[in-house]
């Protein structure tokens, strides 16, 4: 029997060597790389439906195996051909540290688990913070994403909100229904984690939005001011910074005045477009984002990550304590030689979790801030530069633009009729995916068909927002 699963020297040097030609290979004529690769689900499926190995196979020979099946077929998140939903496109620091993270393989629980990446960990909430204008000496937590993010804000303010009925203990029995409102663009997130909280969608309230799909005020109020009427609780508001449908930012100092008014939790859904505030053009669009309880930030967005990692803000360590800590023999550390260890064990759900922040942090330290702004400025300006070249067409129709970097359209292909129009963009939509030279995706607005388009890739240019609309017209010309 062998005595580990350890290669020698090596051989380990010559499987890393050909892992990163594999990696190397995907940057090779990177501006043309496709969106999509059209095999069919039957038989994807049937190269991976196959009986457990009982006995193991060459790592380079499985190398080619994944290099075919897998990085040759995996969509285009990498390249600029993109627009779908909002993937980002990492970045080559970000690659470099997840290798180092899985190569040290630590379990950020206790300090003394992972000292430095602990203090990593905390001081990459502090720039997220710093970048936003949260505020300073905050507490936060790195998990999986921005919806990860939102159920772990509406947790900490559920669990902080009602503490004064020892609703960890006591739970929800007996207590009124709690409301809590938003926006009807508000990500299926929010709904999802009032589910899983026990809250129920039944006292989610969806507001209506006005013609920027931002939430609707003087909705809003009423809503809440029925609801204390009828006997309920209401105690969270949530704030969009950037919707993922066409990325529109609520007035988020109106919300902050009206959660003080009737003493309720702000969390801000900054998953999409919260790091956009760091943006000096953009800054007083997210005026209030300071004065919010919570906010939910998505790293792999605009920060350019490799997926995953997402971050929570609170306003002090304390409110997670308050929310997740527990008590376990096993995690005792009452032995430890130092005082003042932060344990991110106490202050969250996840016990297992990896060095996320690593990327982060290596991002921030090698591309600096400034340079990062940058190519966020540059997705929204070749979001407008789209928007332009939309609107001087004629076989184009712009239907919603916003302040950042989402451009809902439709190719109009010179018909007038409606219900025409609405009928070739949904026959386009999975012509594109069997093209895939692009990959686009669509969604509704006000009833409306569209194809929405994402910029969110700090590699696309001008040269490669023509070619999406180049395609378009090319595949739209063989649906008619």
């Amino acid at each position: 029997m062998e005595e580990s699963l350890d290669f020698n020297t090596a051989e380990f040097e010559a499987l890393l060597n050909q892992s990163s030609e594999l990696v190397l290979q995907q940057f090779e004529g990177i501006a043309l790389k496709k969106g999509f690769h059209h095999k069919g689900q039957s038989v994807i499926e049937g190269w991976f439906d196959e009986p457990i190995p009982n006995h193991g196979m060459p790592v380079d020979i499985l190398l080619k195996e994944v290099d075919e099946k897998i990085i040759q077929t995996a969509t285009g998140n990498l390249g600029a051909n993109m627009y779908g939903y909002v993937m980002a496109g990492g970045n080559q620091v970000g690659i470099i540290a997840e290798k180092l993270a899985a190569t040290i393989n630590q379990n950020v629980a206790k300090w003394h688990l992972a000292p430095a990446i602990t203090e990593i960990d905390k001081r990459v909430v502090q720039w997220a913070s710093e970048m936003i204008g949260f505020g300073k000496d905050v507490g936060g937590f790195l998990g999986s994403s921005g919806s990860s993010a939102n159920l772990d804000g509406l947790t900490v303010a559920r669990n902080v909100f009602f503490e004064k009925y020892d609703i960890r203990n006591k739970g929800l029995f007996g207590m009124a229904p709690m409301t809590v409102y938003c926006s009807s663009e508000t990500h299926n997130s929010v709904d999802k984690s009032v589910q899983l909280l026990g809250i129920g969608n039944n006292q989610l309230r969806h507001i209506a939005v006005d013609n920027q799909f931002k939430i609707d005020l003087e909705a809003l109020e009423y809503q809440i001011e029925a609801d204390i009427s009828d006997g309920c609780k209401p105690f969270c508001i949530i704030g969009n910074a950037g919707t993922v449908n066409t990325g529109a930012i609520d007035d988020l100092k109106a919300l902050s005045t009206m959660a003080k008014k009737y003493g309720l939790w702000l969390h801000i859904d900054g998953a999409y477009g919260g790091l956009a505030s760091s943006l000096e053009s953009l800054k007083g669009l997210y005026e209030g984002i300071e004065h919010a309880d919570s906010v939910a930030l998505d790293f792999h967005k605009w920060l350019y990550q490799p997926f995953e990692v997402g971050c929570l803000l609170v306003k002090n360590w304390s409110n997670l304590k308050k929310t997740y800590f527990k008590q376990a023999t096993y995690l005792d550390k009452s032995l430890e030689v130092e005082k003042g260890r932060l344990e991110f064990n106490e202050h969250h759900f996840l016990l297992s979790r990896s060095a996320k922040s690593l990327k982060v942090w290596m991002s921030i330290k090698a591309y600096g801030l400034t340079r990062i702004k940058s190519m966020i400025q540059k997705d929204i300006d070749l979001t407008k530069y789209l928007n332009n070249k939309i609107t001087d067409s004629s076989d184009f129709e712009l239907v919603a633009a916003s302040d950042l970097a989402i451009s809902c359209f439709r190719f109009t292909n010179g018909l007038k009729d409606a219900a025409a129009i609405t009928a070739l963009n949904k026959q386009l939509v999975p012509a594109l995916e069997r093209d895939g030279r692009v990959f686009i995706t669509s969604t509704s607005l006000n009833g409306t068909f569209v194809l929405r388009a994402c910029f969110i890739n700090h590699r696309k240019t001008k040269a490669s927002t023509d070619y999406l609309l180049e395609v378009i017209r090319e595949v739209g010309a063989r649906v008619v």
